[in-house]
């Protein structure tokens, strides 16, 4: 079984590389920083919570255009 994230956690990171895709990384600690510059998170844990969030779109999310790459290539 995978990790459980709250609604808010999913909602706010799917909002966010909605409005800046090309400002997140794969890198946990950059995204950090990038959270807590555009959200007022109201803890430290949900920041976190939120950039680790978004980590993991952005790996997912490069896995497939490597597969669809592969596919096309």
């Amino acid at each position: 079984m995978g990790k459980v994230r709250i609604a808010l956690v999913k909602r706010t990171a799917r909002r966010l590389l909605e409005t800046y895709p090309d400002m997140f990384t794969d890198s946990f600690e950059e995204n950090k920083k990038l959270v807590a510059q555009l959200v007022d998170a109201p803890s430290k844990k949900i920041r976190n919570q939120i950039a680790g969030y978004i980590t993991h779109l952005i790996k997912i999310r490069k896995k497939r255009e490597e597969i669809e790459e592969k596919i096309k290539g």
